[in-house]
C-alpha cells in the first residue's frame, strides 16, 4: 500500500475508536513506522511502504485504538525543545509543565543547585541544567523504573556531572542545601482519577498522579520537610493543578514564604506556585 493509503486507513481506525486527534495521531504513527518526515509524506504519498514497515504502523494502530499514549509507543516526547525517552513508568511530560521551568529559568544564575522532586523522566531538571550555565542538579523519584528513564535523558543530554538521580520518598536519602526546589507533584484528588482520559488514567503510572483525598497531600510535605534543605533566599517553584492556586499560596505563606505568587499558563489557567524560602535564624 502507498502511504497515503495507509494514513487514510490509520485516519479512519483511529476515528473509530474514538482516539483524540485521531487525524494527527494516524500521521506521526505513519511517519514514526516508516521513518519518514511530514514532507515526504506530502510529496510522495504514492510511494509504496515496504512490508514490514506497513505491518508496524497496523500495529501501532491497533495499540492506539486501545487508548495507549502516543508517547508510549513512539517512546519519546519533545519537552522545552529537547526529545526526552518516555515509557509507562513515568509521566509524559506536558506542555502546561514548561510554563514550570520557563519560570524557573528566569531566577537561575550560574552555580546554582537545584532540588527536583518527583522527577519522573527528569525534564524538569535536565530542561533547566540544559538552558544554563555551570549549575547543578539533583532529582528525586519513589520509583526506581521512573529514574532509569530520567538517568538515560541525562545521558544524552547533558553532562553526567551536572546532576544525579536519587530514589527515595521525597527529601529521603537527599543531603545538602539548595538554591531552588522545583516539584510537579501528584495533585490530582483520588476520587478524580479514576475519570481521567484513558490514555492517563490506564497507561500512565497512578503514583505518579493521585495527590490523595483533597490532591493536596504533597504539598502540605514538601512545604513543611523542605526547610532543612533549602539555603536562605532559596526560591521554590510548584506546579498545581488549575483550581489549586489559592490553596497551595496560602500552604506556602503558612509555611514561612515570602513574595508568593501564582504564574498562569498560556490558557489562563492557575499553574505554578512559586515563593522565597527566609528562615527566621537566617540561615
Amino acid at each position: 500500500m502507498t502511504y497515503q493509503q495507509l494514513l487514510s486507513i490509520g485516519q479512519t481506525t483511529l476515528r473509530e475508536a474514538c482516539v483524540p486527534e485521531s487525524d494527527l495521531d494516524a500521521r506521526l504513527l505513519l511517519e514514526y513506522a516508516c521513518e519518514i518526515d511530514r514532507s515526504t509524506l506530502l510529496a510522495h504519498g504514492d510511494r509504496e511502504a515496504l512490508p514490514d514497515k506497513e505491518a508496524l504502523y497496523r500495529e501501532l494502530l491497533a495499540k492506539r485504538s486501545q487508548r495507549i499514549p502516543l508517547q508510549q509507543l513512539t517512546g519519546e516526547q519533545d519537552f522545552m525543545g529537547l526529545r526526552f525517552a518516555v515509557n509507562e513508568n513515568v509521566l509524559i511530560p506536558r506542555q502546561d509543565t514548561e510554563i514550570l521551568v520557563e519560570e524557573v529559568l528566569r531566577d537561575l544564575h550560574g552555580g546554582c543547585s537545584i532540588l527536583d522532586l518527583c522527577t519522573g523522566s527528569g525534564c524538569i531538571l535536565i530542561s533547566l541544567l540544559n538552558y544554563s550555565n555551570e549549575c547543578h542538579g539533583v532529582g528525586v523519584d519513589l520509583s526506581g523504573a521512573a529514574l532509569l528513564v530520567a538517568k538515560e535523558n541525562a545521558k544524552r543530554l547533558i553532562p553526567e556531572e551536572d546532576c544525579r538521580f536519587i530514589e527515595g520518598d521525597l527529601f529521603e536519602n537527599v543531603e545538602g542545601r539548595f538554591d531552588i526546589l522545583t516539584s510537579n507533584p501528584p495533585y490530582i484528588p483520588s476520587k478524580i482519577v479514576d475519570g481521567l482520559m484513558p490514555e492517563v488514567r490506564d497507561h500512565e503510572p497512578r503514583m505518579a498522579l493521585d495527590g490523595r483525598e483533597d490532591g493536596l497531600h504533597f504539598y502540605r510535605r514538601i512545604l513543611k520537610e523542605c526547610p532543612p534543605y533549602l539555603h536562605g533566599g532559596a526560591r521554590i517553584f510548584l506546579e498545581i493543578g488549575y483550581d489549586q492556586g489559592e490553596a497551595v499560596s496560602e500552604l506556602m505563606h503558612e509555611a514561612g514564604f515570602q513574595e508568593v505568587h501564582v504564574v498562569k499558563d498560556y490558557a489562563g489557567l492557575d499553574r505554578v506556585v512559586c515563593g522565597t524560602y527566609c528562615p527566621k535564624d537566617g540561615l
